[in-house]
């Protein structure tokens, strides 16, 4: 299967963005154009942008900390491939997220959790929800971003919502990553404001869970997410390994290259 991909990425660190990203096989070889958004106000603002930008049916929207492992868009085209006889209407695919029944999908490696965290998955699953780090979108599905979210957070969420809000598929599957991320310490404002945003737009089919917590209704799952957040500062600070250090060192200690 012969893939007409892209990829988007936002991007407000050059250094980071040469160590990781453009440092990926398939994107150091040529292969696979990378349209780099900077500065953007939002991430929905910077990946508009890109996708007016591009004109390939596969637009992967990547993180500037994340690493494709050699190989991975073979992996792709056989995981597409399985996809188009299942769901001939998919819009979103990710490499990890939240299942329908509210658990914890995919394979990736993130260094600011210390490693490996999930499992490799047989045939893709449908899902609520996916983490931000890699996003892919069948442009041809005709989803748009919403550039009214704030901020940099939930926008998963919220195009894996409009996907299903308009009858389209979205997925996770076998496709592992190296997430070379710093350490995360607090949930702060600028999350509130995006939750809150999904809170308004997506009131009538809430609760929906994320990666980071429940968005319901109410604020007193805002207020837990927040709290265990806090909580878990000292264990997840003990866990973070160095996102300074080559990914491909990281690719090749997990098996995923």
């Amino acid at each position: 299967m012969t893939l007409d991909l892209s990829i988007v990425t936002a991007s407000n660190n050059q250094a980071c963005l040469e160590l990781n990203l453009m440092e990926s096989p398939m994107i150091k070889s040529g292969q696979v154009p990378v349209q780099v958004e900077r500065d953007a106000p939002s991430a929905t603002i910077a990946y508009a942008r890109g996708l007016a930008a591009t004109t390939s049916e596969i637009v992967i929207y990547a993180h500037q900390d994340v690493y494709f492992p050699r190989g991975w868009e073979d992996q792709l085209a056989r995981v597409l491939n399985d996809l188009e006889d299942r769901d001939p209407d998919w819009a979103i695919l990710a490499c990890c997220g939240i299942s329908v029944t509210g658990n914890f999908i995919g394979d990736v490696w993130s260094t600011s959790l210390g490693g490996r965290i999930g499992a490799p998955i047989g045939d893709a699953q449908p899902v609520q929800s996916i983490d931000e780090l890699v996003i892919i979108m069948r442009r041809s599905a005709g989803l748009t971003w919403d550039t009214e979210l704030p901020n940099f957070h939930m926008y998963g969420t919220d195009i894996v919502q409009t996907a299903l809000a308009a009858g389209r598929g979205a997925w996770v599957a076998n496709l592992p990553v190296i997430h070379n991320d710093s350490f995360h310490t607090r949930l702060g404002a600028d999350f509130t404001a995006s939750f809150r945003y999904m809170q308004r737009k997506w009131r009538t089919v809430l609760p929906v869970y994320t990666t980071v917590g429940k968005i319901t209704r109410w604020g007193i799952a805002l207020a837990l997410s927040k709290r265990e957040a806090r909580k878990s500062i000292g264990y997840r600070k003990s866990l973070a390994l160095d996102p300074s250090v080559d990914p491909r060192q990281y690719a090749a200690e997990s098996g995923m290259e």
